[in-house]
């Protein structure tokens, strides 16, 4: 590791003083989105039968909490910590960044298996692209994190680290798989969508059916927005030169949204789902005599 002076001057210094900030923002918009949910969660989560979205929810909800407090800790100039434990901390962040994609890409093929009715062919297809991505993916992030230049802040108790030359390149690459997931996945979303609004007939069942998808369509919009958000910024960011990619600003735009984007808009894929269920079934026993291809389909029991 290479010892830099904590000269208020250097550019590295101010940067780890911006990222104090983006990392207690982060914190607290994690943590203010737990509370905030946290009532809904014990009724439409803890409080209904076990599965397998069930698992996931809790596991990236709660993934959030300790990727927050290691990215704050590393971030605040009055927190002592040794190299080894800065590195640490640093590879565990990369590696859930990849764990926690691959959940999210679970939590998709789940949405986009029941939508598309249980299709085998679209599960066995969705399962292998996902394999494949997060295996490169995975591949990709440890190779650069090997390959990455470490320096140790004199003075103010913080090591930095940089991507450079094929560093650079392969963690890049890992977004830009990351983005052809989040593309492929979108236009199968509107696809199933705009071709079900096409087929349904009228009937009584047309607006709950409808309103399902809408809130699927909703739901996955906010978060595919967020996605792209955070892409352009880490785009811009490995492409840029290397006065350009040091821009506090671009840094902390793309921290956030890669928090909000995982650990908040991420969890609220399946909450919201689920209240949405919940709601039906609070104000009408209609929801038990609904066609299974379409409402059950969409229920909590798969989303």
């Amino acid at each position: 590791m290479v010892l830099v002076s904590n000269d208020p001057s250097w550019l590295v210094v101010t940067l780890n003083q911006f990222y104090s900030y983006v990392a207690v923002a982060s914190f607290t918009a994690v943590i203010y989105d737990w509370a905030l949910t946290f009532g809904r969660e014990v009724e439409l989560v803890w409080r209904q039968r076990w599965s397998l979205m069930t698992i996931l929810y809790l596991t990236v909800r709660y993934a959030g909490i300790p990727y927050v407090v290691m990215f704050m800790l590393g971030s605040l100039p009055s927190v002592p910590l040794t190299d080894v434990v800065s590195n640490a901390m640093f590879v565990a962040l990369n590696c859930m960044n990849v764990v926690v994609a691959a959940m999210l890409g679970v939590i998709m093929i789940t949405r986009l298996h029941a939508m598309y009715q249980r299709s085998r062919k679209m599960l066995i297809f969705l399962c292998v692209i996902l394999l494949v991505l997060t295996i490169a993916g995975g591949a990709m992030t440890a190779t650069g994190i090997n390959r990455n230049s470490k320096e140790v802040v004199s003075g103010i108790y913080q090591c930095t680290y940089n991507y450079d030359g094929n560093a650079r390149l392969l963690m890049s690459i890992t977004w830009i798989l990351r983005i052809v997931w989040e593309v492929l996945v979108m236009c199968l979303v509107v696809w199933i969508v705009v071709k079900h609004f096409r087929q349904l007939r009228p009937s009584s069942q047309t607006g709950i059916i409808g309103d399902c998808f809408a809130v699927l369509m909703r739901t996955h919009a906010m978060y595919f927005a967020s996605f792209v958000a955070g892409s352009c910024i880490a785009l811009r960011y490995f492409f840029s030169t290397v006065s350009d990619s040091n821009s506090p600003g671009y840094n902390g735009a793309l921290n956030i949204f890669s928090v909000m984007q995982m650990f908040v808009l991420g969890p609220r894929l399946i909450l919201n789902i689920r209240e949405y269920h919940a709601k039906l079934v609070a104000e009408s026993d209609t929801i038990t005599r609904m066609p299974p291809n379409d409402s059950q389909e969409l229920s909590t029991s798969h989303v």
